[in-house]
């Protein structure tokens, strides 16, 4: 049995409300990771191609305020 296998077999022994606490830790943990790849991508430079895109199109005029 494989690692993953035996956490979906240990999942699948848990009651509703111990799922409920698992979905809740793990969609934590996801934003914790993603947030970690952002400011690794942010730190090495690779985002700034995209930032100095919208820099651009905002400097140009193509962009709108989010909120009226």
């Amino acid at each position: 049995m494989t690692k993953l296998e035996k956490i979906e077999q240990d999942i699948a022994s848990l009651t509703p409300g111990e799922v409920a606490k698992l979905a809740q830790w793990f969609a934590e943990y996801q934003a914790e990771l993603w947030d970690k790849q952002l400011e690794s991508d942010a730190e090495s430079g690779r985002l700034d191609s995209l930032a100095d895109e919208a820099l651009a199109s905002h400097h140009a005029g193509k962009t709108r305020p989010l909120a009226d």
